[in-house]
């Protein structure tokens, strides 16, 4: 069985390969889905803008679990300057704000939940103290932007409690899906790389989704697939337990350790 190693390896750059799948979860709220589809805010577009978005983002997960109070105060007013600019307009089909608190709870939750899946799959953690430990850490994903410590659910059975009621507000309808099934199969990313990567990082993503977020997407899933993902996560697994901590952190210390350099510098944030 593999081993845990503690709260301070919550943040793992193997994570990533569940990156997109994350990304489905957070969008699943039709709020936050055509907040993306619609947004003005090209420097924040993945398909016109794929490192500097890809960089922002582990870099607000970075700085949420590792960073200082100073810091994510300082990348919160960055990221609010992007959001200022993503709200719905009379021509949307759903109203939203990125300012919600609401839906930037959902966010946070995803992210959270994201965190625990991949413990529970990498480091076959089980142990309850362990978890809450885990929960604990990862609170200031919610809590560095506009949500509340008093929204953010107080300890793991009120977050379940949470998380189940939003399933009920899980839609992704023809429009989002076509971007998410485009972010999943990494369109993105240069042509030979996403007809390279593109298939295999489909099937990572699927194996990684709840049964609820498969459904949304339309994506099959079999026994046999689940088998050869439960086998590519064994493998996964093995490297971590062989990997020093600076190298299972990377991109996140990386991430962080730039934007040190960017407050140093007076250069933008996001």
């Amino acid at each position: 069985m593999r081993r845990s190693s503690g709260v301070e390896d919550s943040v793992m750059g193997a994570g990533l390969l569940a990156g997109a799948a994350n990304v489905i979860m957070q969008l699943s709220r039709p709020g936050v889905g055509y907040g993306v589809v619609e947004s003005r805010v090209d420097s924040g577009n993945l398909f016109k803008r794929p490192v500097k978005r890809t960089r922002t983002t582990i870099t607000y997960i970075a700085v949420a679990t590792l960073g200082t109070d100073e810091e994510r105060r300082a990348y919160r007013r960055a990221v609010n300057a992007q959001h200022a600019q993503v709200r719905s307009t009379e021509r949307s089909p759903v109203s939203y704000n990125a300012f919600d608190p609401e839906l930037q709870l959902w966010v946070a939750a995803c992210m959270y939940k994201g965190i625990e899946d991949v413990h529970r799959l990498f480091r076959d953690i089980s142990d309850p103290d362990e978890l809450d430990a885990i929960y604990r850490f990862s609170a200031p994903l919610g809590t560095t932007l506009q949500v509340q410590e008093d929204m953010w659910p107080a300890d793991r059975a009120e977050f379940d409690r949470y998380w189940n009621a939003q399933l009920a507000e899980v839609h992704i309808d023809d429009t989002v899906r076509e971007l998410l099934h485009d972010v999943a199969a990494l369109k993105f990313l240069p042509k030979p790389v996403s007809a390279a990567f593109g298939p295999f990082n489909v099937f990572l993503t699927t194996g990684f989704l709840p049964p609820r977020f498969r459904e949304e997407m339309r994506l099959p899933w079999t026994a046999r697939d689940q088998a050869r993902f439960d086998r590519i996560i064994e493998v996964v697994a093995a490297v971590l337990g062989r990997t020093p901590r600076p190298l299972r952190r990377f991109p996140f210390n990386l991430a962080l350790w730039d934007l040190r350099l960017r407050m140093r510098r007076g250069m933008p944030l996001a």
